[in-house]
């Protein structure tokens, strides 16, 4: 594996552990044993290196949701989605994805660039998803979109609310989604 893609995997774990928020690279490089020349040399700068890292935790978001087993409805993939939000990697990659939302809601690049691009992976990879739960392809859009905007809200609100005080919204949420793929067309 060349050096830059050992390195970007480092960070990535490393910030996965820590956070994105505040990341700067003379304590990221010794965190990692390496030098912040090293990084770089191999990213150019700090923007391109956290670019890398957005890009490189929605690949490995993505892989954790395509590694999710299909589940008999779109309502039991509902609560499968949401059971994996609580584990790793999903959890961790959710909140790096989180973080790097609100700061490109503030309008900051590369942040705003990047999570645009994450949005348009991982919609397609849950579209699929719950094609597999047995949503028609002519309404997964719509799921996707209800159910991916929710889910993400809700993980945000794990942050004052533990995942059991959650539990009936989740399943209103699968219920509606439901709903929404046996709706006439």
């Amino acid at each position: 594996m060349p050096r830059r893609e050992e390195l970007l995997d480092e960070v990535t774990d490393h910030v996965l552990e820590h956070g994105l928020i505040g990341l700067t690279l003379r304590p990221l490089a010794a965190a990692i044993g390496t030098s912040d020349r090293m990084l770089i040399y191999h990213f150019e700068n700090r923007d391109s290196l956290v670019s890398a890292v957005v890009q490189r935790v929605n690949e490995r978001a993505v892989a954790a949701l395509e590694a999710l087993p299909a589940r008999r409805t779109v309502r039991a993939g509902v609560h499968g989605l949401w059971d994996s939000f609580g584990a790793t990697p999903l959890g961790g990659c959710l909140t790096i994805y989180l973080q790097a939302a609100a700061t490109g809601l503030l309008g900051e690049e590369p942040y705003r660039s990047d999570v645009q691009a994450s949005n348009e992976q991982w919609a397609a990879a849950l579209r699929e998803y719950f094609v597999r739960c047995g949503a028609p392809p002519r309404r997964a859009r719509r799921v996707v979109r209800l159910v991916d905007a929710s889910l993400l809200g809700l993980h945000v609100d794990l942050a004052t609310e533990s995942s059991d005080q959650l539990a009936g919204v989740v399943d209103d949420l699968a219920r509606a989604a439901q709903g929404l793929a046996e709706a006439p067309a």
